[in-house]
């Protein structure tokens, strides 16, 4: 059963409250490229129980009430009236949401949340050490030859945290390949890098 039933539809039948000024405000420096304004507000309880659902089918049971806070901001396009992204008030964007799947894409400030709540190695793949701090700095594709572990209920699309030997979060990113071919091969991308840790 895949995210959609697990709330997608019922996030895009609750667009009608987009419209409701009590709950809305424009926020003029969150722009799309295309040039439309998206708008900012207050989530209700029940898409917080949507999101937390979501949560929990891709990253695992329970993880939901950890990484999606009680009030949470939803940044939603003003175009289709779809929620775009989830933000902590007070830290800022944790999880863009993917369109065409209603999945939830981690920041590098989601990442911190998922690997507190997560237990070692869940969703994770380590690197060397000695290639951590080059990682972080051109924030890099993550080659199989530098993997030392990965975990292995991933799947290639999946999103992981990229940690060093010590569980240090260096960056988020894309699986590329099946665990099992991250270990086996010595060439080739296994994770396209989406962003490190200083930013």
């Amino acid at each position: 059963m895949g995210p959609e039933s697990c709330g997608a539809r019922r996030l895009w039948a609750l667009r009608g409250a987009y419209q409701d000024p009590k709950l809305i405000w424009r926020t003029e420096g969150l722009r799309a490229r295309v040039g439309w304004v998206y708008l900012v507000r207050v989530a209700t309880d029940e898409e917080v129980e949507i999101l937390r659902a979501i949560a929990d089918y891709q990253f695992g049971l329970g993880v939901g009430a950890t990484v999606i806070p009680d009030r949470p901001l939803l940044r939603v396009s003003r175009r289709t009236g779809r929620v775009r992204a989830v933000v902590d008030p007070e830290e800022g964007v944790l999880f863009t949401v993917r369109a065409s799947t209603y999945t939830l894409i981690p920041t590098i400030l989601g990442a911190v949340r998922l690997r507190r709540a997560l237990p070692f190695p869940r969703l994770r793949c380590v690197v060397v050490n000695e290639v951590a701090d080059e990682v972080v700095a051109r924030r890099s594709t993550v080659f199989s030859r530098h993997v030392l572990l990965v975990d292995e209920s991933l799947r290639p699309g999946d999103e992981v945290l990229v940690v060093d030997e010590s569980d240090r979060l260096l960056c988020v990113g894309t699986l590329k390949l099946s665990p099992t071919e991250v270990m086996e091969f010595i060439r080739g991308a296994a994770i396209r890098v989406r962003a490190c840790i200083n930013g």
